[in-house]
């Protein structure tokens, strides 16, 4: 599963966009350096009840923003994204 499916999964399970969870986590401080990623971890999983695997992608987003390792892109792999920019807006506004 690319890392963009990751989040596309967590839009379907919960209706939140990855944006939207950026600014739910701004909101709870949890964007902060020291804010360790196991507190974000259980509240994805207490309010959303979203896995470890899904809840690291967001952790990711939140901590780090839109870019990704340039380590799968174009890999072929079945972890390869196409860009090392994820797309946070929503599946609808993504563009082809």
């Amino acid at each position: 599963m690319t890392f963009q499916a990751y989040l596309d999964a967590i839009e379907d399970k919960t209706g939140k966009t990855p944006r939207e969870f950026v600014a739910l986590a701004h909101e709870r401080g949890y964007d902060d350096p020291s804010v360790k990623a196991g507190v974000i971890v259980d509240w994805l999983k207490e309010d959303f009840d979203l896995g470890r695997g899904h809840a690291m992608a967001l952790v990711h987003v939140i901590k780090n923003g839109e870019k990704i390792s340039t380590k799968h892109v174009g890999t072929g792999t079945a972890h390869s994204d196409d860009s090392d920019t994820l797309w946070l807006d929503g599946k609808a506004t993504k563009p082809s």
